[in-house]
């Protein structure tokens, strides 16, 4: 194996602790995500709307944020494995552990996006429901402008100057 050059080596470290510090920085905002899927979720059950489009809007907030960095952790990973080497077995470790933790959020926020998405077409669903078996009183009943129609109108009128 070659020997490489001090500045070298600083680099790969820089790339590592760089790479690192964005897929922890990742793996808190999906843990924020997760947190915001479960209020969420419990607003669904509270049939509180307020809340619900509060934690809409702050779920939205928070996936701009993911897609902003998952912008800039491509291309990082892509220098990661293109300066790995052998020395950085510690530093692979704790980042393929940052990774695993970041799939297993992933698959949490998965199931929690599923079950509010479920939570919600069944709220909807009885809402539809409600809305086709409300009746309205007034429909067999005529208005007091439709009543004028059916009364005997004047068809001349006599202007005395």
């Amino acid at each position: 194996m070659a020997a490489i050059s001090q500045e070298e080596l600083e680099e790969r470290v820089a790339i590592i602790h760089r790479f690192k510090a964005l897929l922890e920085q990742q793996r808190g905002k999906f843990q924020e995500y997760l947190t915001v899927l479960e209020k969420q979720q419990d607003s669904i059950t509270a049939e509180n709307p307020d809340n619900l489009l509060a934690h809409t809007e702050l779920e939205q907030q928070i996936v701009r944020n993911l897609s902003s960095l998952q912008k800039v952790i491509v291309p990082m990973k892509k220098l990661y494995n293109a300066n790995s080497s052998a020395d950085a077995a510690q530093e692979d470790a704790e980042i393929k552990k940052i990774q695993d933790d970041l799939s297993d959020l992933q698959m949490k926020v998965l199931r929690q996006n599923e079950i509010n998405r479920d939570l919600l077409k069944i709220h909807i669903d009885q809402l539809k429901n409600q809305m086709s078996n409300f009746k309205n009183p007034y429909k067999n009943n005529r208005s007091v402008y439709a009543s004028a129609q059916q009364q005997r109108v004047a068809t001349m009128v006599q202007v005395d100057v």
